[in-house]
C-alpha cells in the first residue's frame, strides 16, 4: 500500500490539489503496479508564517 506525502506552502486550490493527487496516483499505480484504491495521498500544508527557504519565510518574500 503505496503511501505518498506532499509538503506544500497553503494556497492551492482545491482543483488544483485534486490533479496533483490524480497524477501522483496515475504515476504510482504505472510503475509500482498497484490498483489506484491502494494508493493513499495526503497535501501537508504549511502557513507562510511557519515555513521558510535561505533563511526567510516565505510570508516575507
Amino acid at each position: 500500500m503505496p503511501e505518498i506525502y506532499v509538503h506544500a506552502v497553503e494556497g492551492r486550490s482545491l482543483d488544483q490539489k485534486r490533479g496533483l493527487i490524480q497524477d501522483i496516483t496515475a504515476a504510482v499505480v504505472k510503475h509500482f503496479k498497484v490498483a489506484p484504491e491502494s494508493v493513499t495521498v495526503q497535501i501537508v500544508e504549511s502557513s507562510k508564517d511557519n515555513k521558510a527557504k535561505g533563511g526567510v519565510l516565505f510570508s516575507e518574500r
